[in-house]
């Protein structure tokens, strides 16, 4: 199953979903700014991206430069992503078991 987490304000988003379907690849978009992410789905995320919480933060945000001075636990930073997924870094796209956080969008490629 091919899935995108999906900010429909941000150009790279735009950008990594239309190469999605410019492939013709049938792709369930998650919203998360409007409909929010779990903790379930963030543990997810950091396994198939095998990666650290850390890996997936956006740290030009406001909200980053705020909470990075709390010393947070990778706990806490994921429920600081849930309150506040403009952190989140975007998009993030799944296929099955392996994830790419597409920047360019031209990495989607490698999990296709």
């Amino acid at each position: 199953m091919l899935r995108i987490y999906h900010n429909n304000r941000c150009s790279k988003s735009k950008n990594g979903l239309a190469h999605l379907q410019e492939r013709g690849k049938i792709v369930t978009v998650k919203n998360y700014m409007q409909d929010g992410i779990s903790k379930e789905e963030i543990h997810e995320i950091l396994a198939k991206l095998n990666c650290s919480v850390h890996d997936i933060l956006r740290d030009n945000e406001a909200e980053y430069k705020e909470f990075k001075t709390q010393n947070l636990t990778d706990e806490e930073w994921i429920e600081r992503i849930i309150a506040h997924p403009k952190l989140l870094q975007r998009p993030i796209v799944i296929n099955n078991d392996k994830a790419v956080i597409a920047r360019p969008h031209q990495k989607i490629d490698e999990i296709l």
